[in-house]
């Protein structure tokens, strides 16, 4: 009796415990939260100075997972090649590696002194002419607008007046905004050059720690496992690894798709417009690739100032530019990109849209890029969870099922639909309930 009492006593002990437990975490969580709120900015300097402590790591992160697939594909080369070749297998192996980082970084030097050397001085240029040139190509576009509508005033006025205050007021931003700041640029040009070789041995450091991650990737994934099935049990680590491993596939195959979408791109604006005669052409071939990188508005942010720069040069030219960008977005939609890319995200256009605003507006350019892949994560986890929890229900999975349905049965957890909208639909599960007991009674038979 006394055995049960203390057995009792300590059930209700345990309790109370958990209980007590309970609450002290959630008032810890409530003034955590409270601190963050009322010290935001406090809380927000110190991540921005985390931030600038761990960039040096975060840039080496970023550049090895950029760098993996290139790095991965030498391997692959260079272990066929050397592995019959070699006795000792593992010494091949690490030769491989080293190959594989070797190659991937030589390639992206490759990349950077292509563009130093041939673009970057180009499209240097063309911005240079362009801004000393601006008020004579208005002055000729007005012209040739004159020309065009042959006496028309009422329109050779409003393109005038148009493009006349286009032009004064891209004059006075330049001599009221950019020259008056440019004195204070220079007065701090000194914490600018400080703030710049500061960056670049960031950078240095980051290159440092790319080639390490890259080198022991499988040991960092491995003891990254270890640490989640040592926190959570086998059926909740299994679910995360799967998680990460999906976001993995998401993230990799859009953003190296993505790049490899634009550059392709990008090289072949500059080839078609160079065979068209297109003034400018590797300024507009480098607005086209990098704005292409952007879903779904890319190509328009693009083809806005690229326009705007052909027209003012020469307005015919510019209406067969149009037709250019129109083409090479439905070659780039239909072809070129479905190619590369194939279904990596698996959104549809709606939720495209929603990522590249909500995120666009929230961090930028990064944003705007990365936002459509960790939409698709966040798409990606919300589906599974939404598919546990009917499974487990015992109600339909697939959303069809739900477009006419107006209720759900109670008792059977069979879905309902209206006469006249389900009745097709209805038949449909009275078909498949039925094959089902049909499989049911066979399979007793036997």
């Amino acid at each position: 009796m006394d055995k049960e009492k203390k057995q009792q006593t300590d059930e209700k002990l345990r309790q109370y415990t958990i209980i007590a437990l309970a609450v002290f975490i959630t008032f810890c969580c409530c003034i955590l939260f409270f601190f963050i709120i009322y010290r935001y900015n406090g809380f927000t300097n110190f991540w921005k100075k985390l931030f600038g402590i761990l960039q040096p790591i975060i840039i080496g992160l970023v550049l090895a997972y950029l760098l993996n697939p290139v790095m991965s594909t030498i391997e692959s080369w260079a272990k066929k090649l050397l592995k019959p070749r070699m006795k000792n297998q593992k010494k091949a192996v690490r030769l491989s590696r080293g190959i594989g980082i070797t190659g991937a970084w030589l390639l992206v030097v490759g990349i950077v002194m292509l563009l130093m050397v041939a673009i970057v001085p180009a499209v240097s240029k063309s911005i240079q002419e362009m801004v000393t040139g601006f008020p004579e190509e208005v002055s000729n576009l007005v012209a040739w607008v004159e020309d065009f509508t042959k006496g028309d005033t009422e329109i050779a006025e409003f393109v005038r007046n148009l493009f006349e205050k286009t032009s004064k007021s891209v004059q006075d931003f330049m001599e009221k905004d950019i020259l008056p700041q440019a004195q204070k640029y220079l007065l701090s040009i000194t914490s600018g050059v400080i703030y710049g070789v500061k960056f670049l041995l960031n950078i240095l450091v980051g290159v440092i720690v790319s080639v390490y991650v890259l080198s022991s990737k499988e040991i960092f994934a491995g003891q990254a496992k270890k640490i989640v099935y040592a926190v959570f049990k086998p059926v909740r680590a299994n679910v995360i690894i799967h998680t990460l491993r999906k976001s993995n596939e998401i993230f990799g195959g859009f953003i190296t798709g993505k790049i490899l979408d634009s550059a392709i791109i990008g090289v072949l604006a500059y080839i078609v417009l160079a065979i068209m005669q297109m003034p400018d052409t590797v300024l507009l071939a480098v607005i086209i690739g990098v704005t292409n990188v952007i879903p779904f508005f890319g190509p328009f942010i693009g083809a806005i100032p690229s326009f705007i720069i052909v027209v003012l040069q020469n307005p015919v030219q510019g209406l067969y530019f149009l037709i250019f960008i129109l083409v090479l977005q439905q070659i780039d939609g239909n072809i070129i990109g479905p190619k590369i890319l194939g279904n990596s995200t698996g959104l549809s256009s709606f939720w495209v849209v929603f990522a590249i605003m909500v995120f666009g507006g929230l961090w930028g350019f990064p944003g705007m890029l990365l936002g459509v892949p960790l939409m698709a994560v966040i798409y990606y986890i919300t589906q599974k969870c939404v598919r546990y929890f009917l499974r487990k229900r015992g109600l339909a999975e697939d959303t069809q099922s739900y477009v006419y349905m107006t209720s759900v049965d109670e008792r059977t957890n069979r879905l309902l639909y209206e006469r006249k909208n389900g009745k097709k639909r209805a038949l449909q599960e009275e078909e498949k309930d039925g094959e089902k007991d049909q499989e049911e009674t066979s399979g007793e038979m036997r």
